[in-house]
């Protein structure tokens, strides 16, 4: 049986949301999962990386964490490295990455755009709410900077169940 191209999506971000599941609810961050795919024309879609908030030490995002397992797993060499920054890549992320961190530590944006050369493509499952920063302007920033912005539609609800887990309702 072939998948359409919006099941692979879906299917990619049900993952992101089960990564997301992984994260302990807090209530000064968002539960977040992402997974980074290089995309591998007739093969379609290949995971070279995951990661949910919180998973490494410090007050860590999804995004984040998926980058630096990257690093750390595949551009250890020149070849890995090659390999990496030749392919196109896409980014799907249950939540809209952030522009500001009230931690002061690096954006997710800024962590995407520094890659852009080869993360073409991010996916997200929702915005992000204004609970902690106001207004996210990620999204349009990434397009800005000529990185292609999807939503993946469905999962919703979900993921904003999951993602505020912890949070202190009024």
């Amino acid at each position: 049986m072939e998948l359409r191209t919006g099941e692979i999506h879906r299917m990619i971000m049900q993952q992101a949301l089960e990564l997301a599941q992984k994260s302990p609810p807090k209530s000064s961050n968002f539960r977040v999962g992402a997974v980074l795919v290089k995309l591998d024309g007739d093969k379609g879609y290949q995971v070279t990386a995951e990661g949910f908030t919180l998973e490494r030490p410090g007050n860590t995002h999804a995004e984040e964490c998926c980058l630096l397992k990257l690093a750390e797993e595949k551009c250890t060499t020149e070849e890995g490295l090659a390999e990496i920054s030749m392919s196109p890549h896409a980014l799907y992320t249950t939540m809209e990455p952030c522009f500001k961190r009230l931690s002061g530590k690096l954006p997710c944006v800024e962590r995407v755009l520094r890659q852009k050369s080869w993360i073409k493509h991010v996916y997200i499952g929702v915005v992000e709410p204004e609970t902690f920063v106001g207004q996210n302007y990620g999204r349009q920033m990434l397009e800005e900077a000529g990185i292609e912005v999807y939503h993946v539609a469905g999962l919703e609800r979900e993921i904003l169940e999951v993602a505020t887990a912890g949070h202190v309702s009024d």
